[in-house]
């Protein structure tokens, strides 16, 4: 368990709490999960950003009216600190009782109250539920390997010796798999989650990919760091002249959270998939 954990509300009885109170926050700093993999905060051999998706945001006009809508949180991956779930989730709440006098008005009390949390600025958009209807469901790129025939017996742990390559084939490809389960480190709840890689490098083999992917199952840590840790393993191995790593988790307490990992700089697709 990451030590910060132990001291946030996950896995605690919580009291519910509908007025605006921003110290619900609870940041969670990376470096210790940084220094498991070999990084600190100047050598991250990658950038990109945490998609949080809150299908439960909901807030008072100055009428008393309430008003439901989506909220989008982009939390960037060198911020400091990652955000605690259930505290995020205890935030959100916290708005449901509380007056805001525009939409703009609510996105800039988001924006301050978790880039404070995050130590970095914090992307955020809140969105119609007729936006998001219009926008409809995402695909993960490329070939699903789900339907390979492997053999596993350990799921205990990652296992990146089970990943091979082709040195002498260069390929382009994209592949994605729906079999990504690990577990909370705190609570030891399934985290369900679709896994998509795409690179430019010595061709990956499939069915080696598929039981890396199946070896996280009964493995315990956070989704950000199960990304990036999926994210270096392909690294080290491929050496690839591009690669990006990202997942699409399932939503617990009306929450998702989708890390994306990149050697460049690119455009992530933020449509839920037809499983969230």
């Amino acid at each position: 368990m990451h030590p910060a954990a132990e001291d946030s509300p996950l896995g605690k009885a919580s009291q519910y709490v509908s007025s605006y109170t921003p110290s619900l926050l609870f940041p969670i700093p990376r470096a210790a999960k940084w220094a498991e993999l070999g990084l600190t905060a100047s050598t991250l051999p990658y950038t990109g950003v945490d998609l949080w998706n809150c299908y439960e945001l909901s807030w008072l006009l100055p009428s008393g009216k309430p008003v439901v809508a989506i909220g989008e949180f982009a939390i960037p991956a060198d911020s400091p600190n990652i955000i605690e779930s259930k505290s995020f989730k205890l935030y959100l709440n916290s708005l449901n009782q509380t007056v805001f006098a525009s939409v703009d008005a609510l996105q800039a009390c988001l924006e301050a109250d978790l880039s404070t949390a995050a130590g970095r600025p914090v992307g955020v958009r809140v969105r119609p539920l007729t936006e998001i209807e219009a926008e409809g469901l995402g695909v993960l790129p490329g070939l699903c390997v789900d339907g390979l025939d492997i053999s596993v017996q350990d799921y205990s742990h990652p296992r990146p010796e089970l990943l091979r390559c082709e040195p002498g084939r260069i390929v382009e490809e994209s592949l994605h798999s729906h079999l990504l389960k690990s577990n909370c480190p705190v609570t030891s709840q399934p985290d369900w989650g679709s896994l998509a890689v795409t690179y430019k490098g010595p061709a990956l083999d499939h069915a080696s990919f598929l039981a890396y992917v199946v070896s996280f199952r009964e493995h315990s840590d956070f989704h950000e760091q199960c990304v990036e840790r999926i994210f270096l393993d392909l690294l080290q191995l491929l050496e690839p002249e591009r690669l990006t790593v990202f997942a699409r988790y399932v939503r617990r307490g009306g929450l998702d959270i989708n890390p994306y990992r990149s050697t460049h700089e690119t455009a992530f697709d933020n449509r839920r998939l037809a499983r969230q």
